[in-house]
Parts: structure tokens; C-alpha cells; sequence
């Protein structure tokens, strides 16, 4: 009897390949814009030594046991509750946020790794005994289960980190069945408080249309004033939220809304982005060859402006091929969440898709210009080891379940 074996039925080719390619053309971006400068010498060979050794993690994650996964959420969780407390205590301060924590030689950043914790435990904690997410307690304890590590990620301060964070948490809990009024009742004071941060006619428009809203869900009067309240308190709060704010993190908002604002100070990196890729024109300068890259106009271009590398010296065809490859994993981690059958599993992907997908698009946004600077590695590109190694490890926990994906545990 012939036993027909394919590879791609327990290892995804589709979804790997993709994240190889991005590695590659991560590094050679990391190599170009660090060869001719001094300061970033050994970066390149460091982010080789990171990504050899996440791949040789990602295997071991790979094959092991399918219970693991489950068996881990809760202990992943709090582990990254402990060490986010302990770079509060313990952490070393870079560009103004306490989100470092070194031992010995070797710096990392417990937040990436709390990204995983709280996908894992939500993912855990929403499909157990069946929950019903649209229970207001039950919706409160998801809730909770994600602003413990965002108010610690708060605190250090890290904007940036905690938009993560809550776009995970709310992408989680909205796959996990929320109503429509679930959504609009999460959603909408963090939209009030964003159209307040454009002006006083966006604010009145958005509560006009929160009034709308309320009016067709129909809901009684009691609930609807509480909601309206909170979208109303949510915009006047943006005032008070702003002064609390770093120096440096106010003149990135500034810079946002008028990045001539400060062109030389907060505004200075938006601006030379955008040049960068619109020199490198439909085919590029050539690889070590873009005068903004080899010239360091940008300050550690290497890390969030990664990208500009690839637009200049690849130009508008090598900024394709690299939003191609992002939309290819993006696509497939979305088909697999769709078709697994079992909710836990199902929301682990779904939340790794959101990880990834909020750092690809604020990390382009920033490049172009159309999202404030919040200091967001491109995923499987920017240097870092940590980013790379979380980013690993949540892939390789999609392929864990994509290889037991036929067994119904």
C-alpha cells in the first residue's frame, strides 16, 4: 500500500517562505545602512547572530507537543506581568522609556515578549467553559486581562507599544463573536478621543454621530447617556492626557498633525523618509547606493526607517515586493484563523495576524508620513533581536497549531 506524504500538510510553505524572504531583505537593508557608519559597526552581524538563532527557537517551538501551547498561556502571562515590573524597577531608559532590562552583556525588551503572554492567556481565558464575550462581566474580565500590561507599558512610558497592545486585545475580543453594540460601546471612546485631537469640529461631528448611533441600537435611555457620557469625557480627557506626556512625545503628536512644525527637531525623521523613498524612483539607486542611506541622514535608519532603505535603493518596485510578501502572510494567517476549527487556536492566530499587522502598518505609515513617529520596529526587518525573536516565536506557535491542526484536542 503506497502512502501518499506532503510536506505542505504539516509545514507550511505558503506562510514561511514569505517571512524568509522578509529576513533576507531585512538584513541587506540593515547592512547597507550601517557599512559606512562607524557608530552602528557589528549591527549587521548582530541581526545575523538574532535572526540564526530565532529561527533554531522557532523549530524547537515548532515540535513541540500540541497541549504546550494551552499548557503555557497562564504561566507566559504572568511571567511577562513579572518582567514588566521589573523594567519599571530595573530598566534602562532609552530615547525617554524605561523599557529596557539587561543581564549581563546581553539588553531586551520584556514587551515584546508580553505580547505573547497576553495573546496566549486572552485566547485561553475567552474560550474557556464557552464564555459569552457580549456578558458585561465576562467582557470586563477580557478587558481586564489586557490593560494590566498596558497601564505597566504606560508607565514606562511606551505610547507606541501600548497602541499594540490594545489593537491586539480589541482584535482578539472581537473575533471571539462580540456583538456589533459590543464593538461600537469598546471602540468609540477611543474614537472621540482621536477626533478630538484634530479640532473641535471633528469632536462635535463624531458626537453627532455617536448620537446616530445610539438612536439606531436602540438601547434604553439609562445606557445610552452613560455611553454618550463617556465618548464625551474620552474627548475633553485628551487635554489633560497630553500634558502628561513626555516632551519628546508631545512634539511627536505636533509633528504629526504638521510635520513642518519642527522640521529639523521632532519632524526631521518623517521628512528625510519621504524624500528617501521618493528618490528612489520606479527602479532604485542600487543597493548601497542611496544617498540618504550611505550619507545617514537619518538617524539609526537601520531601526523604524527601515524602509526608506528599501525605497531609495530598490525603489518603487522593491517597496512592492516587500508590502507583497507582508500582504501574502497577513492573508494566510487570516485564512488559517478562519478555517481552524477550535476558538482558542483560532484566536492565537488571529491575535498574531493583529501583532503584526498594527507594526506593518504604523511602521509604513511613519515612513510615508501619515502616522505620528511612535518608534515601531518593521516586523522581521527592522534590527533588534528582541522584535525578531518575539516575532519568531509567535510564528512558530501558528505553525505548532497548523501542524496539529487535524487533531481535535
Amino acid at each position: 500500500m503506497r502512502i501518499n506524504y506532503n510536506p505542505q500538510d504539516k509545514f507550511d510553505l505558503i506562510l514561511f517562505i514569505p517571512v524568509i524572504g522578509l529576513i533576507i531583505i531585512g538584513l541587506a537593508a540593515i547592512y547597507s545602512s550601517t557599512v559606512h557608519n562607524p557608530a552602528a559597526s557589528g549591527n549587521f552581524e548582530r541581526q545575523l547572530i538574532a535572526a540564526i538563532f530565532s529561527i533554531g527557537v522557532f523549530f524547537i517551538i515548532y515540535f513541540l507537543p500540541q497541549q504546550s501551547v494551552r499548557v503555557l498561556s497562564l504561566p507566559s502571562y504572568l511571567f511577562s506581568i513579572v518582567l514588566l515590573f521589573s523594567v519599571i524597577v530595573f530598566g534602562k531608559t532609552v530615547y525617554g522609556a524605561k523599557s529596557w532590562v539587561s543581564i549581563g552583556p546581553v539588553g531586551f525588551q520584556p514587551s515584546e515578549f508580553a505580547k505573547i503572554g497576553m495573546i496566549l492567556y486572552l485566547s485561553y481565558w475567552l474560550n474557556l467553559e464557552k464564555k459569552d464575550i457580549n456578558n458585561l462581566k465576562q467582557l470586563g474580565g477580557a478587558l481586564l486581562i489586557g490593560i494590566i500590561p498596558i497601564l505597566l507599558i504606560l508607565m514606562e512610558p511606551d505610547m507606541g507599544t501600548a497602541i499594540v497592545f490594545v489593537v491586539i486585545l480589541l482584535t482578539v475580543i472581537f473575533w471571539s463573536g462580540i456583538s456589533l453594540f459590543g464593538i461600537f460601546v469598546v471602540l468609540s471612546p477611543g474614537i472621540s478621543l482621536t477626533a478630538s485631537l484634530f479640532g473641535t469640529i471633528p469632536f462635535i461631528i463624531e458626537l453627532l454621530l455617536i448620537l446616530i448611533a445610539l438612536y439606531f441600537f436602540k438601547k434604553d435611555l439609562f445606557n445610552s447617556a452613560a455611553i454618550f457620557v463617556i465618548n464625551l469625557a474620552s474627548g475633553f480627557i485628551f487635554n489633560y492626557g497630553f500634558r502628561l506626556l513626555r516632551p519628546h512625545q508631545q512634539k511627536r503628536i505636533i509633528t504629526f498633525l504638521n510635520p513642518n512644525a519642527d522640521p529639523l527637531g521632532a519632524g526631521y525623521n518623517a521628512l528625510q523618509a519621504k524624500v528617501a523613498i521618493g528618490s528612489g524612483g520606479f527602479f532604485g539607486k542600487g543597493f548601497l547606493h542611496g544617498n540618504q542611506t550611505q550619507l545617514r541622514f537619518i538617524p539609526e535608519q537601520w531601526t523604524d526607517f527601515i524602509y526608506c532603505v528599501i525605497g531609495e535603493e530598490f525603489g518603487f518596485i522593491g517597496s512592492v515586493i516587500v508590502i507583497a510578501l507582508y500582504l501574502i502572510i497577513f492573508l494566510r494567517l487570516l485564512n488559517l484563523a478562519a478555517t481552524i476549527k477550535n476558538r482558542f487556536r483560532s484566536g492565537i492566530i488571529i491575535g498574531v495576524l493583529a501583532m503584526l499587522f498594527v507594526h506593518f502598518a504604523i511602521n509604513i505609515g511613519m515612513n510615508l508620513g501619515i502616522t505620528p513617529v511612535i518608534g515601531l520596529p518593521l516586523p522581521f526587518m527592522s534590527y533588534g533581536g528582541s522584535s525578531l525573536l518575539s516575532n519568531m516565536i509567535v510564528l512558530a506557535i501558528v505553525f505548532n497549531i497548523y501542524r496539529n491542526r487535524k487533531q481535535h484536542v
